[in-house]
């Protein structure tokens, strides 16, 4: 499986011209990750005026369906949005829109963007720079009840869940919530490396992670990667290797090779779908997606 991660809410319009900010772009990079091979899209809502992350429903239902009308996509809503949000902002669009993932992050964490500033001269709009420079005291709050709360109130909704764990420990809050019946196998487990905060990109953590998920959830789960910036494509590839799925998109890097900025969504999930695909391996479709992570489907959207 190819998720792509079409602009999150890490990057910043002036760090890339190809980073989508409208509704009209979100959803045609969408769209066109899906042609490129893309079985799920994890989107964030941003802003049109200056970019900046926003996480209202409404916002969300200025792209989502066009995208479902141009095609079958699978759509993750994330339940992250930024740190800079509460909780109960960040569910909304998920509980309202019933979508057929939606992202879930297990734990509070540092989460640390300022380093990308001395790569910068100059700056598109005045949110930019106090948003990056104030990442270095800034927790990403994931509590235990947090995280029982999205669950609980998502729970009628068919909703099932990415689950993002950016290092060990929140491999075994997975587990946890497992064992209290709060999510349901097969699980969708995003290993998430090169996170200032989080777990490091190097083979040996990406190992690790992969051990200890095989070792907690056995045949009860699917394991998908993502590794952010320059790490993107090689973490990627580990994963595969080691029978995983991956995931890319402009949300975890904005490159496509050494120095390149990316295009767009599409250019990084062609170049992954040729690598695997070179690799042997098979490419799965929505309906394979739907079946391994045994979605709702589509006729239970909220859009």
């Amino acid at each position: 499986m190819i998720t792509c991660a079409v602009t999150g809410s890490i990057h910043t319009p002036s760090m890339s011209p190809y980073l989508p900010v409208t509704p009209g772009q979100i959803a045609a990079e969408a769209i066109a990750a899906a042609q490129a091979g893309a079985a799920i899209v994890h989107l964030h809502a941003r802003d049109p005026a200056d970019g900046r992350p926003l996480h209202t429903p409404d916002a969300f239902r200025r792209f989502l369906p066009d995208i479902r009308q141009a095609c079958d996509v699978i759509v993750n809503i994330t339940t992250g949005g930024a740190a800079t949000m509460t909780i109960e902002e960040r569910l909304q669009p998920a509980l309202q829109l019933r979508p057929e993932i939606a992202s879930l992050n297990m734990g509070s964490m540092n989460f640390g963007l300022y380093e990308m500033i001395p790569r910068y001269n100059q700056w598109k709009h005045d949110w930019e720079l106090p948003y990056l420079a104030g990442s270095d005291e800034r927790i990403f709050r994931n509590t235990f009840r947090d995280i029982a709360s999205i669950l609980q109130n998502c729970s009628g909704n068919g909703t099932r869940f990415e689950i993002e764990c950016y290092d060990i420990g929140h491999l075994y809050t997975a587990a946890h919530f497992l064992d209290r019946g709060l999510v349901q196998p097969p699980l969708l487990i995003q290993s998430v490396f090169g996170i200032r905060g989080g777990i490091g990109p190097h083979p040996e953590d990406v190992m690790h992670m992969k051990r200890t998920a095989d070792r907690l959830f056995g045949n009860d789960y699917h394991w998908s990667v993502l590794g952010a910036g320059r790490n993107q494509m090689y973490v990627a590839v580990q994963s595969a290797v080691l029978g995983g799925n991956v995931r890319v998109g402009l949300e975890d890097s904005l490159w496509i090779s050494r120095g390149q900025l990316a295009r767009s969504n599409a250019e990084q999930v062609t170049r992954i779908r040729r690598i695997l695909e070179d690799l042997g391996l098979a490419i799965a479709s929505t309906d394979d997606a739907r079946r391994m992570l045994a979605l709702k489907g589509t006729s239970e959207l909220g859009f």
